[in-house]
């Protein structure tokens, strides 16, 4: 249920619009280095977890340096924990590559969901595919396609065992659905649709029972064809019926909107970072026309306390994200786009100054 009431709890809080500093006040510190993709690389999925005994990142399709169709790739790769190099996997299953693809680690897999496809025409398809990377077997398997496909959509973990996906784009329009996927029976189940309008290109993570987004896209009636829109949600999980998500709006996060920001998760925060205030098609180009420039700044909510805390921004600024992978006290942030729409090859670490070592 909408909870406005929420605002409130704001009004004690210190610091910008209801935000707090990091817990000690650190400034922003840049972790060592980390080894760079193979190639540069935005709009992929990324995904990290425990496979095989190690911490690894995974980075999957997306787009080159081209920021053209020809140049969308079906190419994934894996760097595990102490590893000074990439290591390439086999591509990733179809006739062609994708975009705005969403993925998770669950119980030592990695599960790649939907995307979309872009033709020499520039014609653009929503794609169904679910596809498992098993690092046992060394070898990607289909799973049961989603029900409703979507890209750019926000998804999370709920007790190793069920992914959300949050809203997204179906081919011609947004949709508010929340599809849930059980990795164990391979089956899904229809969620509780999300408030208010749906949309692309939005934030999120899940913190236990709470799955949280802030913005994203949606159309406009003027001016240019899509505009962010300035939002935040927070769902929980009825335990005994996990398809039920009660949701509540939360109050406004610091400015300013994001579009395409990298968001994770550490104990009960979500964190957001990067992004950019002017929604974009895949090149980069505003859809006002105007070349999009990259945020560096980062905030985190406090699921428990619905408070937004400000953290140390980021070294780069980047957008053009998924997910933001933490690992101890420090995010990573793999490929993406930085400044005059370059794209990265770079892994951006930093100290986040919020969760524990």
């Amino acid at each position: 249920m909408v909870n406005r009431a929420l605002a409130l709890l704001l009004v004690a809080a210190a610091g910008v619009a209801g935000c707090t500093t990091p817990r000690d006040g650190r400034p922003p510190v840049e972790a060592p280095g980390a080894p760079a993709l193979p190639v540069p690389v935005t709009n992929h999925a990324v995904a990290a977890g425990i496979v095989g005994g190690r911490w690894q990142l995974f980075a999957m399709l997306g787009v080159d340096s081209t920021k053209a169709w020809s140049g969308i790739t079906r190419r994934a790769w894996v760097l595990a924990e102490g590893d000074t190099a990439w290591r390439a996997l086999p591509p990733v299953p179809g006739a062609r590559g994708r975009l705005a693809a969403t993925a998770q680690v669950v119980r030592g897999r990695v599960y790649l969901f939907g995307g979309y496809t872009v033709d020499s025409l520039g014609a653009e398809r929503s794609v169904p595919e679910v596809d498992i990377w098993d690092p046992a077997r060394a070898a990607w398997r289909a799973a049961r396609p989603m029900p409703v496909p979507v890209d750019d959509a926000v998804s999370g973990v709920y007790r190793d065992s069920l992914i959300y996906l949050v809203s997204g784009w179906h081919d011609t329009d947004n949709v508010r659905d929340v599809q849930v996927y059980d990795v164990v029976r391979d089956a899904w189940s229809v969620g509780t649709p999300v408030p208010g309008r749906g949309v692309f290109g939005h934030a999120g993570g899940m913190a236990g029972e709470r799955i949280v987004f802030i913005d994203g896209a949606v159309r406009s009636a003027t001016g240019p064809r899509y505009v962010n829109e300035p939002q935040a949600w927070m769902g929980t999980i009825d335990p005994d019926h996990p398809a039920r998500i009660s949701w509540e709006e939360l109050p406004p996060h610091p400015a300013p909107v994001r579009y395409r920001a990298a968001a994770g998760t550490c104990g009960g925060f979500v964190i957001f970072a990067g992004g950019t205030d002017n929604p974009y098609n895949y090149n980069g180009i505003g859809y006002d026309g105007v070349p999009s420039e990259p945020l560096a700044s980062a905030v985190a909510l406090d699921t428990r306390l619905r408070v937004w805390r400000l953290l140390p921004p980021a070294p780069v600024p980047t957008m053009d994200h998924r997910g933001l992978l933490i690992r101890g006290d420090t995010g990573w942030i793999v490929g993406g786009m930085t400044t005059d729409r370059v794209v990265s090859r770079a892994v951006v670490r930093w100290r986040l100054g919020l969760c524990p070592l």
